[in-house]
């Protein structure tokens, strides 16, 4: 397959009725870093420990080339989170799909994040649910996970209304800001998924 990378065109985008996903790309960088820096303190209980070294333009790009390699490999893809404004779009946030298997498992780990600015809006609730339809009918998943702090309430809400349940606790389940935390762990069938849609219209993408 041919995945022009050195198209300004990104290869997936994935639309929601406010928000558009797409891959990073490199003339991201100066809005990527802003968000992320701005949203430092608030981003830093939710994450592993990061510095400003972290936001340099090289190790950005270094995870660009990675996120490519990834997506055309199918073993994870990240996107990034837009609000279009007119033909600007303004960088909000990013979700990756990571960890994918197949064979007998059939599943991918969701993980997300948030500018402070744009936060509590309603954004990544409807941004979850874009990429739910790129699981379930393009990559032809089975389950979709996630997992939370047990005191991120935002994030249950998140996946609460993008139909995933409780299904379990794990105990020191990830390193957050340099210390093993505790996660709630969630999960999303595609025969769950497919009842909660019955009818209703599925969000569009774009390759």
């Amino acid at each position: 397959m041919f995945w022009p990378w050195s198209s300004p065109a990104p290869l997936i985008t994935l639309k929601g009725q406010n928000v558009l996903l797409r891959l990073p790309q490199g003339r991201d960088y100066d809005d990527w870093y802003r968000l992320r820096r701005e949203s430092q303190d608030f981003l830093r209980p939710f994450e592993p420990r990061w510095s400003e070294l972290d936001l340099a333009r090289r190790v950005y790009a270094m995870r660009v080339r990675r996120a490519r390699q990834e997506a055309e490999e199918g073993s994870d893809y990240t996107f990034f989170i837009f609000l279009p404004d007119g033909r600007k779009q303004v960088l909000v946030g990013g979700i990756t799909l990571s960890n994918i298997r197949r064979r007998a498992a059939q599943f991918v780990t969701l993980g997300y994040w948030m500018g402070q600015r744009y936060a509590g809006k309603g954004l990544m609730s409807e941004a979850v649910g874009v990429t739910l339809p790129f699981i379930f009918e393009v990559l032809d998943l089975h389950r979709a996970h996630a997992a939370f702090l047990p005191t991120n309430t935002a994030s249950r809400r998140v996946l609460e209304k993008n139909g995933f349940v409780e299904e379990g606790f794990a105990k020191h389940y990830l390193q957050i800001n340099g210390r093993w935390e505790d996660h709630v762990l969630m999960g999303l069938t595609r025969e769950r998924w497919e009842t909660l849609h019955l009818g209703q219209g599925r969000q569009a993408w774009v390759a």
